[in-house]
């Protein structure tokens, strides 16, 4: 099984994750279960995505992750625009 810790663009996506969690902290209360729940739960998926795919056995499967990722990179793109 090939190490995800090794990817660049993984680690770079954990630490947006720490950001993002630090970041929604703050946000309103009312919010928790909402926009809060959703921005976390997408950021998180960018990395969880290009975990998944790295354990796969082809460099198509981990294309496919990727792109999954990237799809989740620009729905938090959004919320954090709508934020």
């Amino acid at each position: 099984m090939r190490n995800y810790k090794d990817l660049l663009v993984w680690e770079k996506a954990h630490k947006l994750t720490s950001a993002v969690y630090k970041i929604t902290q703050v946000f309103p209360k009312d919010e928790r279960f909402g926009l809060t729940s959703q921005v976390r739960r997408t950021s998180s998926s960018i990395a969880a995505n290009l975990a998944e795919g790295r354990g796969r056995r082809s460099d198509g499967e981990m294309g496919r992750y990727v792109q999954i990722a990237m799809g989740s990179g620009a729905e938090l793109s959004y919320h954090l625009l709508l934020s």
